[in-house]
């Protein structure tokens, strides 16, 4: 791990943020580091409001796409709502076809099938859509680069409404309307929407054409603020107010599929990290191990016995994958050591057999070992499909492009992204790719980094403190949970290892000439517990948590990295 401090922000504007806002330095610091620079931006950061969110008609096509929408409910067409079978789409689905169901009786869901029809629109849905008389798809979360299959559907009398966030290709579809943020000619102000966020703009833009109340978007954010939560994208701008006012929804009024997962769950409030190892995975996991429609299924059910059923059968679908994924990182990672590849600046492994529904998750596996961009691929049909992710910095979208002659169609983000080839063309794509990261990639990306906010005293860890920091949450990318560093610490004495394996350290720590004293919990760094033994003196970088214990709430420290 390599250790990096932010650099200090300026200590005038620190100290005048810290007077007008009434708290200490280490709090205007960390406001600072984030770009809240005001007390206006301070107030709009603490208390993200639904009034800042931005006209959804700013966005290029937006008037189009409520115009066509309008037009198939006044002359009562049947409109298809389609999207992508994970967590993005199979809530944008969700949200969407409940959404336009308040409007009109004739709509149909559509979520393709992971191994028959692949990722995005299909030849498949769009014949689907023909034979039972749909005149309107709505895409979510996929479609910027389906070009060909937009003007098949045109051939057959079907509009497309694209609504996507990943990066277009040169040429857009040509479709009745194409919603994306990331469009070159599109000016709209906030670029990070997820798919379901772009879908939620939709939803609002019709919602203001119609002259109706805000409030009816309301219970539609819990699913935006899961998708925000399982897609990465940054919880900045307006994805944080959206993220903020959906966990509110969640916590307070959860609709009842969220219900049925949550009954198992002994949470009080939770947390968009709670909705990001807890929700997303089950309704990932139909996609996976089943189909999508599940997932929509049950997160627009509204009978409570139903939900139940139907979380029932999720519960199963995610056991049955984290079974199948545990197997598979197993054998890629004999695999990187059966071929000696250790010490590359990619990991590309592949096996026909493996699962195409968790390739994706064993790629995140692959890159927490050997933490470099890695794809995994498996054969789907008569091709070979594949997941890559990438490490923090590193722009796995870019170098797929520099392989383009090797791939037959490729999507995604800077940090994850899939892609399917033919089989002929594996080791070329192999070998071309290692070559493009190896040319490109900053050394110093392939030592996970820490990332430390500042450097703080045990004594500045207040009530107070704590209680305020708790409220620059929800946290994610752009926004992430506050890491300090602390030095000159030591352990009173009750140092151990815990957890099955003792793979986990568990301390109390004191600070050289200062007050305070704190437990401290460090996950997987059980064979650290020398750095701390016979009361050496050693540095740790951590983040802070709540700690429950007999009922009795305290703080303690979440060990990142500790070191001599």
């Amino acid at each position: 791990m390599r250790w990096t401090l932010k650099p200090k922000p300026d200590s005038l504007v620190v100290n005048k943020l810290a007077e007008e806002l009434g708290v200490e330095t280490p709090v205007a610091t960390l406001l600072a580091q984030r770009g809240i620079m005001t007390f206006e931006a301070a107030k709009k950061f603490f208390r993200p409001s639904l009034e800042e969110l931005h006209d959804p008609y700013l966005m290029k096509d937006m008037d189009v796409a409520v115009n066509r929408i309008q037009q198939a409910i006044a002359s009562e067409e049947n409109i298809m709502v389609y999207g992508d079978y994970d967590v993005d789409g199979t809530t944008s689905v969700a949200l969407m076809s409940s959404y336009l169901k308040t409007l009109a009786p004739n709509i149909a869901t559509y979520i393709p099938d992971r191994y028959t029809e692949g990722y995005g629109i299909s030849y498949q849905g769009i014949d689907f859509a023909a034979d039972n008389e749909i005149s309107l798809i709505i895409a979510l979360d996929c479609g910027i680069k389906a070009i060909d299959k937009v003007a098949y559907a045109a051939e057959k009398g079907i509009d497309f409404i694209i609504c996507d966030h990943h990066r277009p290709g040169e040429t857009i579809p040509e479709a009745v309307a194409v919603l994306d943020p990331k469009r070159e000619d599109c000016e709209y102000p906030y670029k990070e929407l997820c798919g379901c966020g772009v879908g939620f703009k939709l939803i609002q833009a019709i919602n203001t054409k119609r002259g109706g109340a805000s409030e009816v978007l309301l219970p539609y954010l819990d699913l935006v603020a899961t998708a925000i939560g399982a897609d990465i994208v940054p919880i900045t701008g307006e994805n944080r107010i959206l993220a903020y006012h959906g966990l509110n929804v969640i916590n307070v009024a959860p609709r009842m599929g969220f219900k049925a997962i949550l009954a198992q769950v002994k949470k009080e409030k939770l947390t968009i990290t709670d909705v990001v190892f807890i929700i997303a995975p089950r309704i990932n996991a139909a996609g996976r191990m089943k189909h999508g429609l599940h997932a929509v299924n049950l997160l627009t059910e509204e009978d409570e016995a139903t939900a139940m059923e139907f979380a029932g059968e999720i519960e199963s679908f995610n056991a049955e994958r984290k079974t199948t994924d545990k197997a598979i990182t197993i054998e890629a990672l004999a695999q990187i050591e059966e071929l000696q590849e250790q010490e590359r600046y990619s990991t590309v492994v592949y096996h026909e057999d493996w699962h195409k529904g968790v390739i994706g998750i064993v790629a995140s596996r692959l890159t927490e070992t050997y933490y470099r961009p890695t794809l995994v691929f498996t054969k789907s049909g008569e091709k070979l499909a594949a997941s890559a992710r990438s490490v923090k910095g590193f722009d796995v979208y870019n170098a797929l492009e520099a392989c383009k002659e090797h791939i037959e169609q490729f999507g995604g983000h800077k940090y994850a992204a899939g892609l399917t080839l033919e089989a002929s063309e594996y080791e070329n794509f192999k070998a071309k790719f290692e070559s493009v990261v190896s040319e490109t990639i900053d050394r110093r990306l392939l030592t996970p980094e820490i990332s430390v906010d500042a450097e703080i005293d045990l004594d500045e860890i207040t009530p107070k403190f704590f209680r305020i920091l708790k409220q620059f949450a929800p946290f994610g990318p752009g926004n992430m949970s506050p890491v300090f560093m602390t030095q000159n610490l030591t352990d009173t004495g009750y140092g151990k290892c815990v957890g099955a394996d003792e793979a986990h350290l568990k301390c109390k720590v004191v600070q050289q000439g200062k007050s305070g004293m704190f437990d401290m919990i460090g996950f997987g760094l059980g064979e650290k517990f020398e750095t701390i033994s016979e009361k050496k003196t050693f540095k740790a970088v951590y983040s802070l948590d709540e700690n429950e214990w007999n009922g009795n709430v305290s703080i303690q420290l979440k060990l990142k990295d500790i070191s001599e």
